[in-house]
């Protein structure tokens, strides 16, 4: 890759981790020595909407994986790579530790990076045939329970055929990345990064047939809520964001049509991170 023209750089730093205090602002000098302007964005939310100077060309995420999961729902549109260090250890989705950011950044700005080009998803909820609510995901979008946990009921068709009819606390719809979320601990699989695809996990099924489920990243997926529920139910999406639910609503999901830019580690890939992550280590482990 030729040299990186970077206009200028947006740093977001969760702001309640007090290492991004410091770091943010050591970021924003290495950048301006070499002749890079920064912006620093403080964000203390989940929800707070990023403000994106004209000219961006680099975002550098400053926090955890879900402080990166913020950020990719609201810079996917806009084909923006962000550079996610990890302000403790690396995660499964922030590859990049707090010791390594000054060669990542040198790497970015030199062309001899890597990106990984991820797919997201894309939540309708559709109620009385108006759209009443979309978002986007990284990780997963989740149907469940809004008070204590009740098994639910919903009605799924994948394409134009029906998939069944599901009693369970709830139901995941992951993409690769969050494979190794939510999804991974209601028994689903770990799909790797680069797969176009969604996996369909049900939670604590009622049904014990109801086993996860691999789809093709093109398609669709429709869950109808019918009536008679026990209980009150929300979407949320990557935990961040939930909108209520109501009998009749139908919730249509697909993959997105922009992918989350991530830059990549050069010390490790995604086998290496899960292998340390999960312990991967041919011991017993508590």
């Amino acid at each position: 890759m030729d040299e990186q023209k970077i206009g200028h750089v947006l740093i977001v730093a969760n702001w309640r981790k007090v290492e991004s205090h410091q770091m943010s602002a050591t970021i924003a000098d290495y950048l301006g020595a070499r002749g890079i302007d920064s912006t620093i964005f403080k964000t203390l939310t989940a929800n707070e909407p990023i403000e994106i100077p004209t000219d961006t060309g680099l975002v550098i995420c400053l926090g955890g994986d879900g402080t990166v999961l913020y950020c990719a729902r609201y810079l996917h549109s806009h084909g923006i790579p962000i550079l996610a260090i990890n302000l403790g250890t690396f995660g499964f989705v922030t590859e990049i530790s707090i010791d390594e950011w000054q060669e990542a950044i040198d790497l970015f700005l030199s062309g001899k990076h890597t990106i990984s080009r991820r797919l997201m998803v894309r939540a309708t909820v559709i109620r009385s045939e108006s759209r009443v609510y979309s978002g986007h995901a990284l990780n997963e979008m989740v149907i469940a329970s809004s008070g204590l946990s009740k098994v639910i009921s919903m009605e799924m068709r994948i394409g134009d055929t029906d998939a069944g009819y599901f009693r369970s606390d709830g139901m995941i719809i992951a993409t690769p990345t969050g494979s190794t979320g939510y999804s991974l601990a209601a028994g689903g699989p770990i799909l790797d990064v680069d797969l176009s695809c969604l996996v369909i996990t049900p939670i604590c099924p009622f049904t014990l047939s109801h086993r996860p489920l691999v789809i093709s990243g093109e398609g669709k997926i429709s869950i109808t809520i019918p009536s008679g529920q026990r209980t009150g139910l929300m979407l949320s999406l990557d935990g961040q964001q939930n909108f209520p639910l109501a009998e009749g609503d139908v919730i249509e999901v697909e993959k997105s049509q922009s992918k989350a830019l991530l830059v990549t580690s050069q010390r490790r890939d995604f086998i290496e991170v899960i292998r340390d992550k999960l312990n991967w280590s041919g011991g017993m482990h508590a």
